[in-house]
């Protein structure tokens, strides 16, 4: 019996719809990331594939037939650092077992640096409608601290060479950099919302343990931006933003009209999802399962046919009701109650009453047309308040 067989059992209409799939390469590990990827070891990339390939066909094993998905992400590490023919790879695996529906987003992960015509041209022929660039910044001195290894100018030129090929194109940016001034981040924004992009993701640096950022920030190598800065950038993006027509979604998140990201929208509903690739997390039943973030250890417990899960919960019905709490608490919109309700057969004031009128009374939640939400105070501390629901 593999790990999955405990809910392929269930008739396939009730499969999951969404898939992530994790390309864990990259050539230069940036000190902030503490995403699972390996850097400048692309000797282990056929291992990789091999790998892949192995881990679909086992954990798919008892399901007949294509599964049906509408939305596809494959991120990373830098998925298009593979090779047009080592991406060719990874795109069969994936439509030996699963079928995009027409209309369904595919979403890819990229950086401006290698980016070159051939691989877009093969992103496109293989249906990817939506690219995610990792530009962070357009500060030359900033992406210096950040460890990227483009400038400003070709992410400028890898962008609407990108747009050619895909014109879905989405743009992620850094904000609280250490050196990064007020002027600066203005200045990221300005050139941002010129640029042919629909989707723009903001988000403040974090120092997460285990990173080089983290090491040399307790070491006082770097030091963090000053909250207050931190607020007035995060303020400055939303004001920016949304007066050039992208609508603020989520905390970190802004789209043009019909251009959210609706695979991370599955994220955000509770919706279930595979995953697949070393360090992938999958919710599946109310079962979150996370593969181990080793990429050697996955590669080899995969070649000897053993699946490599670093963690498997079992929620309860309470556990999966304040999880989708927090996170219907990262959009924008909020949680809409009598859905919620309806959905988990409880109560939502039962549930969390206290946490509410808590953060009502702080005037960092509202509810609104059915909705419970996060007021502009709380999306500038909405870690701290989401994480009073878990």
């Amino acid at each position: 019996m593999t790990a999955y067989d405990f809910y392929l059992c269930r008739p396939l209409m009730q499969l999951p719809r969404a898939l992530y799939v994790h390309v864990p390469f990259c050539l230069h590990h940036c000190g902030y990331c503490d995403f699972t990827l390996v850097a400048n070891r692309d000797q282990l990339i056929p291992e990789y594939l091999a790998a892949l390939g192995t881990e679909f066909n086992d954990q798919l094993a008892n399901v007949a037939g294509l599964i049906g998905i509408d939305t596809l992400f494959i991120g990373g590490g830098t998925p298009t650092h593979l090779t047009p023919k080592d991406l060719s790879t990874v795109f069969e695996v994936i439509r030996r077992h699963f079928l995009l529906i027409a209309g369904g987003e595919f979403s890819v992960e990229a950086n401006p640096d290698g980016l070159c015509d051939d691989r877009l041209a093969l992103l496109r022929a293989n249906g990817i409608n939506r690219l995610s660039l990792g530009v962070q910044s357009f500060d030359d001195a900033v992406l210096r601290t950040l460890e990227r290894r483009h400038s400003a100018v070709e992410a400028k030129e890898a962008m609407h060479r990108a747009f050619e090929f895909i014109p879905n194109v989405s743009l992620d940016l850094i904000f609280g950099v250490p050196g990064q001034t007020l002027d600066s981040w203005r200045d990221t924004l300005s050139i941002a919302v010129s640029m042919p992009v629909s989707h723009i993701s903001a988000y403040s640096l974090t120092y997460e343990q285990g990173t080089p950022f983290f090491r040399q920030e307790r070491a006082g190598n770097l030091r963090r931006a000053p909250d207050e800065l931190e607020r007035q950038m995060y303020l400055d993006a939303i004001e920016t933003l949304t007066s050039h027509g992208f609508e603020h979604y989520e905390v970190s998140n802004f789209a043009k009209p019909g251009f959210q990201c609706r695979h991370n929208r599955v994220y955000w509903n509770a919706d279930e999802y595979f995953a697949f690739g070393p360090g992938a997390a999958r919710y599946i039943d109310g079962v979150r399962s996370t593969n181990c973030r080793s990429v050697v250890r996955w590669l080899n417990s995969w070649q000897k046919g053993v699946p490599c899960l670093e963690e498997t919960e079992q929620l309860s019905k309470e556990d999966q009701a304040r999880e989708a709490i927090m996170l219907a608490l990262r959009m924008v919109e909020g949680l809409h109650v009598p859905k919620f309700e309806q959905r988990f057969g409880l109560s939502l004031q039962q549930l969390a009453g206290d946490a509410i009128q808590r953060h009502r009374a702080a005037g960092l939640l509202e509810c609104h047309d059915e909705h419970l939400r996060l007021t502009r105070d709380g999306l500038l501390i909405s870690d701290f308040v989401v994480a009073d629901f878990l």
